[in-house]
């Protein structure tokens, strides 16, 4: 757990310098509120405080990043709580949770405040005059925006989505350090590169390859939410299963949903389908 917040430093100071001190109240409240949740749960349960594996930690700053900056205190208070106790202890604790705890906060927060959670500004802004992500302005507006500013971070978006660098150079971390095993990671991209290649050819408004993998919360979902090692699969082949089926479910949101983001949504959806995947991607034993 250590080394995966290690890996989301990057984005967390990209986060801090694009929105300051929106940022860094989101940041702190949803850490703390996370390790207390964590500790009065344990404490009700009897159980051996789990604060140092820095679980609850993670889950909070996971759940921060994932955040819009204008969000609320109350929300980021109330998502963090229900993420500990529902997205995680619900279920029995560390390792027997279904769902990503930090993605549950947040579909919780996005059904309770939906307003809320699709209000952004962009970075560097004094005031709170909202502005569209670059996936809803491509979308809803047929507004390209440019790719360096996707890249480097200069568009709004969640705190920790914005800056494309800092996530990539964290995923390398964590796939280098081997936290996180390659081929989710790989066959989501794959597959999103190829599935929006595809579009691209029929119809350039649909946006090109690197718009889709810089833009929105594919990054962050793909190294730091698909990878999992308790949510999803445990098998080889289940885990192509996982990338590219979360990677088409994604490109179909974005482009034929209703929604301009499905990041949030298809990796739970996968989570869900996970123990079915093992179970029908399990090797065959040897001489059985």
């Amino acid at each position: 757990m250590r080394q995966v917040i290690i890996a989301l430093i990057p984005a967390t100071i990209a986060g801090l310098i694009l929105f300051r001190i929106r940022a860094a109240l989101l940041i702190v409240i949803c850490v703390f509120v996370s390790i207390a949740t964590e500790e009065v749960i344990s404490r009700i349960r009897k159980k051996p405080s789990t604060i140092t594996d820095y679980s609850a930690a993670l889950t909070g700053l996971l759940l921060a990043l994932i955040l819009p900056p204008t969000t609320s205190w109350y929300g980021a208070i109330l998502g963090s709580i229900f993420a500990i106790l529902v997205g995680k202890h619900l279920f029995g604790g560390l390792g027997m949770n279904i769902f990503n705890p930090a993605l549950i906060g947040r579909a919780f927060l996005m059904a309770s405040y939906p307003k809320m959670l699709t209000t952004y500004i962009k970075p560097f802004a004094a005031d709170s005059i909202s502005c569209a992500t670059p996936l809803a302005l491509n979308k809803f507006s047929q507004i390209g925006t440019p790719l360096t500013d996707l890249f480097f971070g200069g568009v709004s978006g969640s705190i920790g989505e914005t800056s494309a660098i800092c996530l990539i150079v964290g995923g390398i971390y964590i796939l280098i350090r081997k936290i996180a095993d390659w081929r989710i990671p790989v066959s989501m991209l794959v597959t999103t590169i190829v599935f929006s290649t595809i579009l691209y050819l029929t119809n350039n408004a649909y946006g090109s390859p690197l718009f889709h993998i810089l833009s929105g919360g594919l990054l962050l979902g793909v190294f730091f939410m698909a990878t999992d090692p308790v949510t999803t699969p445990v098998t080889k082949k289940g885990r192509y299963v996982f990338g590219i089926t979360a990677a088409i479910m994604i490109m179909v949101i974005r482009v034929f949903g209703g929604l301009s983001e499905g990041v949030m949504y298809s990796i739970l959806f996968m989570n869900a389908l996970t123990p079915l995947i093992n179970r029908y991607t399990k090797p065959k034993r040897f001489g059985a």
